[in-house]
């Protein structure tokens, strides 16, 4: 499994469409400073689910949208679309070119898109875990989760190698099952009042049953008279 292309439409210094391809093996960009380079990395990290404005360097995420230039004016949306050549059926689907979108409009609404189809954020977040290819996976180093590595928390360490050795996938839904049974446990809680107050009317309905016997009783016995 591969990049093999990256399109940029209106991200960040990217006002012009441009078209990125990549091969196997080792590619490099080179530019002078201010030329777009790490917002390449910021539009990969994007496109695959990142929400995190400190990650994307922007305050708002409005900022990751093109505010135009001298001879352009400010594009009206975003997008990134990242192709991955899935030769080794790594992503669980049956496509060996898998196309990820991503849009975002100026009103704030968001688009996600899988091989040109609408889909949910947490579907893409769900495709990519434990490939090492996720929005916060080790696919792209910075210095700071080198130093998170070097790190004498164990906490930092450990994410890292948890990503790598694919355990996030179950712990997610762990915590998942442990979010039914606390909701299932709240539900019997919540049954258990409800039979409580029923129990309760039953009984006030049975007392008033046997007043109405009793004052029927009472009244064929004086009709009889």
């Amino acid at each position: 499994m591969y990049i093999s292309s990256l399109v940029l439409h209106g991200f960040k210094s990217f006002g012009q469409r441009t078209s990125m391809t990549f091969g196997e093996g080792i590619t490099g960009i080179v530019g002078p400073n201010g030329c777009g380079k790490t917002n390449i990395v910021d539009a990969l990290r994007w496109v695959l689910g990142e929400q995190k404005q400190s990650i994307l360097r922007s305050s708002r995420m409005d900022e990751v949208i093109f505010h135009g230039s001298r001879n352009r004016k400010p594009s009206s949306f975003s997008e990134v679309t990242l192709t991955i050549h899935n030769n080794r059926a790594t992503l669980p689907l049956e496509y060996t070119d898998v196309e990820i979108s991503r849009r975002f409009y100026r009103d704030g609404e968001s688009e996600f898109l899988i091989n040109r189809n609408p889909c949910r954020l947490k579907d893409i977040m769900d495709l990519f875990m434990d490939t090492g290819m996720g929005s916060d996976a080790y696919s792209v180093i910075e210095l700071k989760m080198i130093e998170a590595i070097l790190s004498d928390l164990e906490d930092d360490r450990r994410r890292m190698f948890e990503e790598a050795a694919g355990v996030n996938k179950y712990k997610k839904q762990r915590r998942s099952a442990q979010r039914k049974l606390e909701a299932t446990r709240q539900d019997l809680e919540r049954v258990s009042d409800i039979i409580v107050e029923v129990e309760s009317q039953v009984r006030a309905l049975r007392l008033q049953l046997k007043r109405f016997a009793r004052h029927e009783r009472i009244t064929a016995a004086l009709k009889n008279r």
